[in-house]
């Protein structure tokens, strides 16, 4: 016996008799007459180890193993959560020592350290018979023995010819199973040897032929225990596993795919073939494989046969079978295919909306007859005094009579009309197509009503047009085409354009420009088929000029415009042009000459003046000093006015530059407003400047600033009485600076404040008209823009809009970078 398996009886016998010991011990102690109790309990105790003695010794004769499953196995002897076969438990396990290690044998395959589960695992599916010669398996023999108490007795044949006898009883709440080696019994087992012999002859035969046929095979090919543990494999699945041989596939347990041990599992518990299909990836490969696995003696076999191709082929007739039906789902036309026995056997989603029919009616599959009269109940067919011969009629094509594709025109009680087309099915049958052509129709009859507007409106159009198709010929003309070339009575019958060239050529001769146009009209190539234009000079002294125009359908239209006279007023209004231009150049010239001459004299008259006014030459009377004062005054103005037309011509010339820096706008503002204080204190004009003394500066030419300023308060003043108010303001918004002057004067009426900017306009006649032209120029150097707002009666306010950076594009060029640019070199 196992001495792991007699320690725990030894034990058990050993503790019953120390509590029989202590019992004895205790009665002595309270009865005199205990001494011969406890003689009684020793010689009891000797012969239950004396029995104990028997039974170890016939447990160890037994030459095989006995294992006993408890109705209630206690926490030790359950089997732990990550068993391998938990439908094994954990039985006890008695036997001689030999017996266990001539049984271990058998056990290779199995996986579980427990001995016991072991053995099973490796014996359980090997080849066995019953007493009926019935084939049969351990594994399922043992699950109704535990299950329903079913007995049995087998005969397993292991390795290497060596038989098991297998029997299995209950005895009260425990199952127990008996398992003998008939090797170590030395018994012959004859007849059960012949049985199984003839079970193998087949292979017995030739076994080798019969391993190199599925060592060869091109399909990958596996035997597996009943443990599922790999024990052989083919070329095949050594190719397909990426293994260079046989015992790195078998040492290393090289699984197919993850999924074979679960299927070989299925395929034990069941003892019937499985099979599987799954994709599975080969030699860098995905591949579809039908995995097939069934039991054998000891274990499983396996196979897997490559069906990528026949997947991919059944893939691709699915998806055309499903796009098919699909796309005449998504055709606008209904489709209805009825049988050989004109039964309706697929229609689509048009059709069924077509008609407005119950999809679960449809799904009854009608026969063709009775879906008219249906349709004819429902008022959705036209009414016919003779419908019964048009029924027959339309059920006649089914027959042999009626083999062509016929097409006719239905018109329904709702106003639509439908194109039906019948064409015989290939396989039996007809197939009908019901194509709505209201909106075509519709349509059709819209585009022949835009043809004819079309025409008419060629028809009044001045230009001469023509429209010849993708094959060269005329499609289109209007009546000013046939008069511009004098072809009356020959664009009959779409001519071709050569045709039209012939006759059109006795106006114009070049054959090269003919040429080109022909190109644009026939040549369906993306490089002439490109706009195109060009003059003509006719014989008759036209000027024409042609267009190409490529229109979307392959079509060409020509255009050709009388243009003569409109060249005459062009050249007429360009000469005119050219007489101003050289006028305003004279006039420019002669301003700049004149300026020039007027200034030399008035700066001796000057000089003059102020010498008298300083009374060296000897004392001037009050007379004389008036007199003297007004020459310096009527000077200076000549001086400045002088100055205003030289700017003038300069900037009209484009010969005027900005001297930009930055300019303290608060201080140009007073010191503009100080060269006119005097003038309006003499005639009582109040002058008031509101603008932050933080607004900063403006990059700007000072000086041009400061003449903008001053231009805009003499303007002021000369329009504002005695008593009146003139306001300077200046603000900085969003980087524009808005500098304006307003007064409270006489205005400027709406007519005259469009010319008020212009050069030599003056409102009043007492001026030059110079300030504000001054002024709208200097602030465009600047990049701004100038307004007013007036009216008669309410005063005036001229707005002049700066960047608060000027644009360089006036500027000298060393100013041209900017100030940023300038200070970073």
């Amino acid at each position: 016996m196992d001495l792991n398996m007699t320690q725990p009886l030894i034990v058990l016998i050993a503790g019953a008799a120390a509590f029989g010991l202590a019992a004895l011990l205790w009665a002595l102690r309270i009865s005199s007459g205990a001494r011969g109790a406890a003689t009684k309990y020793r010689e009891e105790t000797q012969k239950m180890r004396e029995k104990l003695a028997r039974a170890e010794s016939v447990f160890g004769a037994h030459p095989g193993v006995i294992l006993v499953w408890e109705e209630d196995e206690s926490d030790d002897k359950r089997a732990p959560l990550d068993a391998p076969e938990p439908e094994w438990g954990v039985p006890s396990l008695y036997g001689s020592p030999v017996a266990l290690m001539g049984l271990m044998r058998f056990a290779d395959d199995g996986v579980s350290e427990n001995p016991a589960v072991r053995i099973l695992e490796g014996v359980a599916d090997l080849e066995a018979r019953d007493g009926a010669g019935q084939d049969a398996t351990l594994r399922d023999r043992l699950k109704q023995l535990r299950e329903e108490g079913a007995p049995f007795s087998l005969t397993i044949i292991g390795p290497s010819g060596r038989f098991l006898e297998a029997d299995g009883r209950t005895a009260g709440a425990r199952a127990v199973l008996w398992i003998t080696d008939t090797t170590i019994k030395g018994l012959e087992e004859s007849g059960a040897r012949a049985r199984f012999e003839e079970a193998r002859a087949a292979v017995a035969r030739d076994p080798m032929a019969f391993l190199e046929m599925l060592g060869k095979a091109p399909f990958p090919a596996w035997r597996m225990s009943g443990a599922g543990k790999l024990q052989w494999v083919n070329k095949a699945y050594l190719n397909a596993v990426g293994a260079g041989n046989l015992d790195q596939v078998l040492d290393r347990q090289i699984m197919l795919d993850q999924h074979v041990t679960g299927q070989a599992q299925k395929t034990i518990q069941s003892s019937a073939e499985t099979d599987d299909t799954r994709h599975i990836v080969m030699a860098g490969e995905r591949r579809a494989l039908r995995v097939k696995m069934f039991p054998l003696s000891g274990g499983l076999g396996g196979m897997a046969f490559d069906i990528t191709d026949q997947e991919s082929a059944r893939e691709n007739l699915d998806k055309h079978v499903k796009a098919h039906d699909e796309t005449l789902n998504h055709v606008a036309d209904g489709v209805a295919i009825f049988g050989p026995d004109r039964k309706l056997i697929f229609h689509n989603r048009a059709f069924e909306q077509l008609w407005s029919l119950d999809p679960g009616y449809l799904m009854e599959k009608p026969d063709h007859g009775t879906l008219l009269d249906r349709l004819r109940e429902r008022r959705k067919l036209q009414s016919r005094p003779d419908y019964a011969r048009w029924r027959a009629g339309e059920l006649a094509y089914y027959q042999g009579e009626k083999n062509d594709i016929v097409e006719d025109q239905w018109n329904l009680p709702d106003g639509r009309i439908l194109k039906v087309t019948r064409q015989r099915h290939p396989l039996g049958g007809l197939l009908m197509l019901f194509k709505d052509m209201t909106d075509e129709l519709s349509l059709r009859s819209e585009y022949n009503g835009l043809i004819n507007v079309q025409k008419a409106t060629l028809d009044h159009l001045r230009e001469a047009v023509a429209v010849f198709g993708a094959d060269g010929r005329l499609r289109l003309h209007n009546e000013a085409f046939t008069e511009l070339w004098g072809l009356q009575g020959k664009l009959a019958d779409a001519p071709e354009f050569d045709a039209v060239v012939d006759e059109c050529s006795r106006m114009y001769h070049d054959r090269n420009v003919w040429s080109n146009i022909k190109s644009r009209v026939t040549n369906p190539s993306p490089e002439y088929r490109q706009q195109d234009n060009g003059v003509m000079k006719t014989s008759d002294g036209k000027t024409l000029r042609w267009l190409s125009q490529p229109l979307p359908n392959g079509a060409t239209l020509l255009a050709f415009m009388n243009v003569t006279a409109q060249l005459q007023v062009e050249q007429a209004l360009k000469d005119k042009a050219e007489a101003y231009q050289a006028a305003d150049k004279l006039k420019t010239e002669f301003v700049q000459n004149v300026s020039y001459q007027l200034r030399s004299p008035l700066t001796t008259i000057l000089g003059y003046a102020e010498l008298l006014e300083s009374g060296k030459p000897g004392d001037l009377t009050d007379k004389q000093r008036e007199q003297v004062v007004a020459i310096l005054s009527a000077s200076d103005h000549l001086s400045k006015l002088i100055s205003n037309i030289l700017d003038l011509a300069m900037i009209e010339a484009q010969r005027m530059e900005l001297d930009l820096t930055d300019v303290d706008l608060r201080v140009a503002i007073e010191e503009s407003v100080d060269l006119v204080v005097t003038t309006a204190e003499s005639t009582k004009v109040k002058v008031e400047i509101v603008c932050d003394e933080r607004i900063g500066t403006i990059h700007a030419d000072e000086r041009r600033i400061k003449q903008i300023l001053f231009n805009l308060l003499t303007n002021a003043l000369r329009f504002t009485g005695p008593g009146g108010h003139i306001k300077v303001e200046a603000r900085k918004v969003d980087g524009v600076v808005q500098l304006s002057v307003s007064d409270n004067g006489k205005g400027m009426p709406q007519d005259r404040q469009a010319s008020a900017f212009d050069s030599f306009t003056s409102s009043d006649n007492r001026g030059a008209g110079l300030g504000l032209a001054l002024v709208r120029s200097f602030v465009e150097l600047h990049g701004g823009w100038v307004a007013m707002k007036s009216a008669p009666g309410a005063g005036a306010a001229v707005m002049c809009f700066l960047p608060e950076t000027a644009s360089p594009r006036a500027a000298r060029a060393e100013l041209e970078l900017g100030p940023a640019a300038i200070a970073a070199q």
